[in-house]
């Protein structure tokens, strides 16, 4: 019984800090695109911009999950690591879109959210994947 209580804190512990993370890339979106990004989504249905977050969350997810399933037997030092590669995670991505906005033309983020699909998004959206991948990796 104690196993179970105790792996229901571990878990309540790492999902806290991954819903924190997810909410830090809802953030992290947002501030790289124009306009408020709920209101683009659920208001005007844009499909860019939801793909755009979409993947952003599947790429933290998967960084969480890496981290989780690879971590140190030591919890503290397993929660503090999830924390450090979700974060970094996070960063790379911002960097990457970035770099994509400043070798192509125009304003990323103000494409990214145009009502009409632009296939923009799909390249974002798998830098977003990649990066995740990439991070993902490094923690094994």
């Amino acid at each position: 019984m104690t196993d179970i209580v105790n792996g229901l804190g571990r878990a309540t512990a790492y999902g806290a800090l991954g819903v924190v993370l997810l909410i830090l890339g809802i953030v992290l979106v947002d501030l790289l695109t124009p306009g408020k990004l709920g209101r683009q989504i659920w208001e005007e249905r844009n499909r860019n911009a939801s793909v755009l977050l979409s993947s952003a969350l599947l790429g933290i997810g998967g960084i969480v999950f890496t981290s989780i399933w690879t971590t140190y037997d030591n919890f503290g030092k397993g929660l503090l690591s999830t924390a450090a590669f979700g974060l970094l995670g996070l960063v790379m991505m911002a960097v990457a879109f970035l770099v994509v906005d400043l070798v192509t033309p125009g304003r990323l983020g103000a494409t990214l959210v145009e009502p009409e699909p632009h296939p923009a998004v799909w390249v974002t959206a798998s830098c977003n994947l990649a990066v995740s991948a990439i991070v993902s990796a490094s923690i094994a």
